[in-house]
């Protein structure tokens, strides 16, 4: 075969999208080809891109496929376990790019700048997470850590770690976080109980607590901004 010949054609199925990308530049991929070349290969009847086609169509796009676990992607025919494992890996990767250009803005203005640092990280959870943002006398994210999985009562969130982290962090303010699977965004009153603990400990600690934000999939709510502190 003359190399002048040999074009993105005469690769096979499961190798075009990797042409594609190489020849052509990554932004000319549809999602269902850059999907493709993190599955690597499709089966005997079905290529790597029909492959993806079929998955995204299933589940309704990369927001609705982040969702899934590993064995919920393994219900897929020619999805194994190590193909899974890839493609949780890859989307994790993009939330977490996602979180850190946001948090890039350093300095918290509003309770908007929260939610598009800590949307990425828990907004689409199929389960609870309670996270703190630490922050410095100029309102600038010092760090995020999670505090708790799974529940919001006042047994799961340790509010002396809380104030431990703050202190080895010497963070002077700090804006409490956590996310809402079902998507409701009016909070519980365990909600409010463990806010309450939290401010008053800060107080007294001289640590403010700022904020704290409940956050689902595409929305928040901001206990400062409804009046609540």
């Amino acid at each position: 075969m003359e190399g002048g010949n040999f074009t993105i054609k005469n690769w096979s199925e499961d190798d075009k999208p990797r042409e594609k990308l190489m020849l052509k530049g990554k932004d000319v991929l549809s999602d269902a080809e850059l999907l493709a070349i993190l599955i690597g290969s499709g089966s005997r009847n079905e290529s790597a891109v029909a492959l993806s086609q079929r998955i995204l169509a299933s589940v309704g796009g990369l927001n609705s496929l982040a969702k899934l676990s590993i064995v919920q992607l393994m219900k897929f025919k020619g999805i194994g376990e190590a193909k899974a494992v890839t493609i949780v890996a890859a989307l994790e990767l993009c939330a977490r790019r996602r979180s850190e250009r946001a948090e890039e803005t350093i300095k918290i203005t509003s309770s908007k700048m929260v939610f598009n640092i800590m949307q990425p990280l828990i907004g689409e959870l199929s389960h609870e997470e309670f996270w703190v943002l630490f922050l410095n006398n100029s309102n600038n994210v010092i760090s995020k850590s999670q505090l708790s999985k799974g529940g919001i009562a006042g047994t799961t969130v340790d509010i002396r770690l809380i104030f431990k982290l703050a202190f080895e962090k010497c963070a002077t303010g700090l804006i409490l976080c956590h996310n809402h699977p079902s998507g409701g965004l009016i909070p519980s009153e365990a909600d409010k109980q463990i806010t309450k603990k939290i401010y008053e400990a800060g107080n007294k600690l001289d640590v403010k607590v700022l904020d704290h934000l409940i956050i689902t999939e595409s929305k928040y709510y901001s206990f400062v901004d409804e009046g609540i502190f």
